[in-house]
């Protein structure tokens, strides 16, 4: 990626306005090279499809999933004052937030070229600056485009047709020229954090669905109230909303930068999750290819991860939920985690912050384990009402054709930046 001698859209987008890019925020879908063939809107673009450079390409994925440097993580709870909260997964902040810091979600994206891994979760503060000093563009999209790995030769195939995809996206998602992003969360790994959460604060979980006492909590009484337990229901479904919540964010993000850049697209959730992942049960149409099961007792099959590279902290990619929860509890206190002395963050004395959190101990790892060993024995998967990998929100970003819009819409119905982004960004040495 050459960043000398970069088009003036690049400095116009680093200072659009906010409240231009909240306001002047829509879906704009028509991308050059598209048709309609029929109804009140029906027309064909006389342009061939336009990809995204690799410069346009990187700043919206920074964008969306960029790391922002340390987080400043959770600073207090007094029921476990002096110690510092522990609730944090990973100690590099994003663009998008993630609840108590869990940090479960990371993006796959693909375009006309293949399909892409965008691992940022676990990533540190790639590019260190001085107070009060900006950030150099192209050392940041240097850092981010260094982690992106390549998964396959060729746009991720979609059918466009339902079931495959909503009937109303058919003719504009996942088209010739278009990047699309797709965040994916690991629920399996934000079900542990959740019940380390809860552990933390003296809850326990107990089967609302089979009315079953987790079988051995009480030797963990004084730990948690076995009395007052929260049923297993409501928890994951809080795990699964919570996590949604990155999927959303992160396109959110990503969908602003497109209005600074004048980029077309829209952030939507039209595409089947499970065509996406891999689990849709035609061979030709293999999505990310995540490993998924089916068993007798679920009515829709369960991605768990695809092998090598988002791998969700569950059976079959660990040999149990201990194992799981020794996993996660190693990603918070091991080298490079958010309570590892030797992580560099944002504070005067990052050393002693960090490693003044208590750590988990051996009991309450087991505390944890058994919980979250019975979900999987009881329900065969972990978590037992939810998936273990969700996919939910997409961001599509492309290039309008602005010849559609001139011919249906009144003046507005784009912005100053997307009237012109050929210009600014594509022929500036013409």
């Amino acid at each position: 990626m050459n960043l000398q001698n970069l088009p003036p859209g690049v400095e116009e987008a680093l200072s659009f306005p906010l409240i231009q890019a909240l306001f002047g925020r829509r879906a704009r879908r028509f991308s050059l090279g598209t048709s309609i063939p029929d109804g009140p809107l029906a027309f064909n673009s006389r342009h061939e499809p336009l990809p995204l450079t690799e410069l346009e390409q990187m700043m919206v994925l920074t964008a969306a999933g960029g790391n922002t440097g340390w987080h400043s993580m959770i600073t207090r709870n007094a029921r476990y004052a002096p110690y510092l909260a522990n609730y944090s997964g990973a100690a590099g902040g994003r663009t998008f937030p993630s609840a108590a810091g869990f940090h479960t979600s990371d993006v796959f994206f693909t375009d006309d070229n293949g399909v892409y891994f965008f691992p940022m979760r676990d990533a540190p503060a790639l590019v260190e600056r001085e107070p009060g000093e900006a950030v150099h563009l192209d050392a940041l999209l240097e850092a981010h485009r260094k982690r992106i790995r390549k998964l396959q030769d060729g746009r991720l195939h979609i059918p466009a047709a339902e079931p495959y995809m909503e009937g109303h996206n058919t003719w504009c998602v996942n088209r010739p020229g278009s990047t699309l992003i797709i965040p994916v969360v690991d629920i399996a790994q934000h079900a542990v954090a959740g019940l380390c959460f809860i552990g933390q604060n003296g809850y326990c979980i107990y089967d609302d669905v089979n009315r079953e006492r987790i079988p051995g909590i009480e030797r963990f009484r004084h730990l948690v109230d076995v009395d007052n337990p929260m049923p297993l229901t409501f928890f994951e479904q809080y795990m699964l909303t919570e996590a949604t919540v990155e999927l959303g964010t992160c396109c959110y993000a990503g969908m602003l930068m497109l209005q600074a850049m004048g980029l077309g697209g829209w952030m939507f959730d039209g595409i089947d999750r499970h065509v996406i992942l891999g689990a849709s049960g035609d061979p030709q149409v293999p999505g990310l290819g995540f490993r998924y099961d089916t068993d007798e007792r679920w009515s829709i099959p369960n991605p768990t991860g695809l092998p090598g590279v988002f791998e969700g902290y569950c059976p079959p990619h660990y040999p149990d939920m201990r194992a799981a929860v020794e996993a996660f509890a190693q990603r918070k206190f091991g080298p490079g985690g958010p309570y590892h002395p030797d992580t560099p963050g944002p504070w005067k004395e990052s050393s002693r912050v960090r490693s003044s959190a208590q750590v988990h101990s051996e009991e309450f790892k087991e505390c944890v384990a058994l919980q979250a060993q019975y979900i999987y024995d009881r329900f065969c998967k972990f978590p037992g009402t939810v998936p273990s990998i969700f996919s939910l929100m997409y961001l599509q970003a492309h290039h309008l054709d602005l010849e559609f819009y001139d011919h249906y819409f009144d003046a507005g119905a784009y912005l100053r930046t997307h009237a012109e982004h050929i210009a600014r960004w594509h022929n500036h040495d013409a």
